[in-house]
């Protein structure tokens, strides 16, 4: 396997870690519908959460999360929607971004709740 996509199936491992420690259940990992993959879908308490996971090993060209693009919402809200409809869930939604950046081989993480909305 490539050494970008073992860096990205570590850094979704760190995120899930870091997920449960604070609570949180994983209801899905790698969900798919369609062009769209969701990393994470958690629950806390009533809410289902969307994670979209980002890495980079600098943040020489930016942050990871300045590299969500509009079409990626897009393709995230249509999945959270159809998880919605195939399990009749009827939560609050949330859409989440765990961002990481490695420094000097340390995992620095940044949790940023409420990211985007469905409408954006």
């Amino acid at each position: 396997m490539a050494q970008h996509n073992l860096f990205g199936q570590e850094a979704e491992q760190k995120a899930l870690s870091f997920l449960l420690d604070k609570g949180y259940i994983l209801l899905e990992k790698n969900y798919r519908f369609g062009k769209a993959e969701i990393d994470l879908l958690m629950q806390y308490k009533d809410t289902l959460i969307c994670v979209e996971v980002k890495a980079r090993s600098s943040e020489f060209f930016g942050a990871p999360e300045s590299f969500i693009s509009s079409k990626k919402i897009k393709l995230l809200v249509g999945a959270v929607n159809h998880y919605i409809e195939k399990y009749g869930i009827d939560f609050d939604v949330r859409f989440d971004v765990i961002a990481f950046t490695l420094n000097n081989q340390k995992w620095n993480c940044k949790h940023i709740e409420n990211a985007f909305y469905a409408w954006e």
